[in-house]
């Protein structure tokens, strides 16, 4: 058994443009070999020092859930759940 895994970081200006190229070229070697199985992943992972606004975690929430994203939500970290605004 042999296997392959690939991890890029990408522009995220240009995700459809980059994600394609690298899911092209690297899938289609891949697939071509007899009974080759791949999986592809998209990872998005955000940081925002000051904290994020509810309207935008709930617009986060509803765009995740429609799009039928498999996990989703805010990351935990040393015990403190995604840091809201005071105001």
């Amino acid at each position: 058994m042999w296997r392959f895994d690939g991890t890029e970081t990408l522009d995220p200006e240009r995700v459809g443009r980059d994600a394609s190229k690298i899911a092209d070229g690297v899938r289609a070697h891949l697939c071509g070999q007899v009974g080759s199985e791949a999986t592809v992943t998209l990872e998005i992972e955000g940081f925002l020092p000051d904290g994020i606004s509810r309207p935008t975690v709930r617009a986060l929430a509803e765009r995740s859930n429609r799009l039928k994203c498999t996990s989703h939500g805010p990351d935990v970290e040393q015990g403190e759940a995604t840091r809201l605004p005071v105001s």
